[in-house]
């Protein structure tokens, strides 16, 4: 039986075969973010904003309330989509204090993070064949090193044009005998104001902010680092709660980086029997993945094996969707397949496109296209010319992600061949 046919036939009948199971009348939805420090309030206030419009154009009505689980953040959303009323509990499963930490570093120290993050990926043969799949997130990932670079030596630059000047005006002088140290030290002295000024507006360059985030994956070559391991472990505990529920389906939503931290957190739970007989439906969709930023690193060993696990088990139906105009990610590359895991017997992931150009108007796609970072979100938002892909049906509606693409094929521009060099999955 094919993967599609498997998951059409257990979402819709029911034990014996023959009943079909009720419609998803609750869904409780995990969103695993990317490297992000900021609090999760802005994913709520994302989400109330975007279905509204999204609801507006699609004609369903959807609201957002606060949650009655005060543990951890998220919210509550009350839909009526497809004539039939849904209830969702949406938790965002935190690791910005994680992010945060990572980023406590010094001008000086992220330019040591800089020279060890461009020395693993060039070192392992990473970089050039992350080139070979998609190269605007290569591009993406080279950015902050070569702006980081510019900004240093402009901060020389300037840092020796004043020097100089010191440097002149103390010629004959009393201190004529000293005015080329004078010179220098006022030279040197300058450099760290400088540099601190581009670092005080990263908030427009982001360059600082992507060397943490690049860096943060490479400092330990790909291998997860000991305090989100812990972290990985709590996610896991808390969906293994979920699936003692009364929810319908169980749906885990990885973005970016949260891609391939929800692989890891999932093969967990399906390795130590977290999903017995009778739990919901548990279900995984993952936006915008960077999978290959850390998986072709030579000890991202643990994601490798997670991926292969994966892609080949038959209890979770895996959607990864991303978009060619989305310059951030992978687009259209199977992360399983590219990093050359792939089982004779993968499944996983059906790989979609969310089709920007298409699901946006042109005059709204002319507006976006340009601000890479807002398009990395745009998984998250509302489309004015809506296709397969919506992401409110999907956290809201109600089908279960199989139901709704069941029958779904592929997306025939997907990359498949494997170009990671390092496969290892050994422990």
């Amino acid at each position: 039986m094919s993967r599609d046919a498997t998951f059409h036939s257990r979402a819709e009948s029911g034990p014996d075969g023959a009943d079909p199971a009720p419609v998803v009348l609750r869904r409780q939805v995990f969103y695993i973010p990317g490297y992000d420090p900021i609090h999760p309030r802005r994913y709520r206030e994302l989400y109330r904003k975007e279905a509204a419009v999204q609801g507006a154009i699609s004609g369903y009505g959807i609201g957002v309330k606060a949650r009655r689980r005060r543990a951890a953040y998220g919210w509550q959303v009350n839909a009526e989509i497809e004539g039939q009323a849904v209830e969702a509990d949406v938790e965002v499963m935190l690791w910005s204090d994680i992010v945060r930490d990572s980023m406590g570093t010094s001008i000086a120290g992220t330019y040591l993070q800089l020279a060890r993050t461009a020395w693993s990926y060039v070192a392992s043969g990473a970089l050039l064949r992350l080139m070979r799949l998609r190269k605007g997130p290569v591009l993406a990932a080279l950015y902050p090193v070569g702006f980081l670079l510019a900004q240093l030596l402009i901060a020389v630059l300037i840092g020796g044009l004043i020097g100089g000047v010191f440097n002149w005006a103390a010629r004959g002088s009393h201190l004529n005998g000293l005015s080329p140290w004078i010179g220098i030290a006022v030279g040197l002295g300058i450099v760290p104001f400088v540099l601190g000024w581009f670092k005080a507006r990263d908030g427009r360059f982001y360059a600082y902010y992507l060397m943490h985030d690049y860096s943060f994956s490479a400092r330990d070559k790909g291998a997860y680092p000991e305090l989100l391991e812990q972290r990985l472990s709590q996610f896991r505990t808390r969906i293994e709660e979920a699936l003692r529920g009364d929810a319908q389906e169980v749906l885990v939503v990885g973005h970016s980086s949260g891609a391939h931290l929800a692989v890891s957190v999932l093969a967990d739970l399906l390795r130590v029997g977290g999903l017995p007989e009778g739990a919901p439906v548990l279900s995984l969709v993952t936006l915008g993945q960077v999978v290959p930023m850390v998986s072709f690193l030579p000890e991202a060993k643990r994601l490798r094996r997670d991926l292969a696990y994966l892609s080949a088990q038959d209890r979770v139906f895996w959607l990864d969707v991303s978009a060619p105009g989305d310059g951030c990610a992978f687009a259209l590359c199977d992360p399983v397949a590219v990093t050359g895991v792939a089982p004779v017997d993968k499944r996983w992931p059906l790989v979609i496109s969310a089709a920007f150009s298409q699901s946006l108007s042109p005059e709204r796609w002319a507006e976006l296209r340009w601000r890479f970072f807002r398009v990395h979100f745009q998984y998250l938002c509302a489309f004015d010319r809506p296709k397969d892909y919506d992401y409110f049906r999907i956290t809201a509606g109600p089908q279960t992600l199989a139901q709704r693409y069941a029958g779904r094929p592929a997306s025939p521009g997907r990359i498949e061949r494997a170009v990671n060099r390092h496969t290892s999955v050994a422990p």
